[in-house]
């Protein structure tokens, strides 16, 4: 069976019927119901927490993989119904990132195109790729995935130089001597 409906329609009752239902359904889709959520207009915001609470009851696993493929739908939907300080939502954005870190390592995935960070997504209403899938590291990528304790990519380049210039003084100091002698 399909839902055929788009979730940001639903109601409260509806969301509970689809979510208890949910094998039935061919086309439901967990990260559609947790974008939902905060786009439902029809919903007050204690039906929004009911609504992600009996969510959290089935889907608990999917939504902290959220963390990985969709960062910005996870924050939105884990602070529904909190006020929010600037610095609550620092330390927030950096326990995902370390949790980002932490899946990665567990299911010893070694590329970081997920969810969001595959896609280009400039910001641009018109931009002719917004949505295109992309290559990590392409000159369209529009973010990066990255970590305190990742290797710069230029460390190689400045250490090669380094010793390039090092080799090249060490020779002018010997023609040097060899020339005052």
């Amino acid at each position: 069976m399909k839902i055929a409906r788009k979730f940001s329609t639903l109601t409260k009752e509806e969301y509970f019927f689809f979510i208890d239902n949910y094998k039935k359904y061919s086309d439901f889709n967990t990260l559609g119901l947790y974008r939902s959520i905060i786009e439902n207009e029809k919903l007050q915001l204690t039906d929004k927490i009911e609504v992600r609470d009996c969510a959290h009851k089935i889907f608990k696993k999917t939504f902290e993989f959220l963390q990985l493929k969709d960062p910005k739908t996870y924050f939105e939907v884990s602070i529904i119904g909190q006020e929010v300080t600037k610095g609550d939502e620092e330390s927030i954005w950096n326990t995902i990132k370390a949790n980002q870190q932490k899946i990665l390592a567990d299911k010893k995935i070694r590329h970081r195109n997920f969810g969001d960070y595959s896609k280009h997504n400039c910001g641009r209403e018109h931009c002719p790729y917004n949505g295109l899938m992309i290559k990590q590291g392409s000159w369209l990528a529009y973010g990066e995935m990255h970590f305190n304790s990742d290797k710069s990519k230029f460390s190689g380049k400045i250490k090669s130089d380094r010793v390039k210039k090092a080799r090249k003084n060490k020779q002018q100091i010997i023609r040097k001597i060899i020339d005052t002698e």
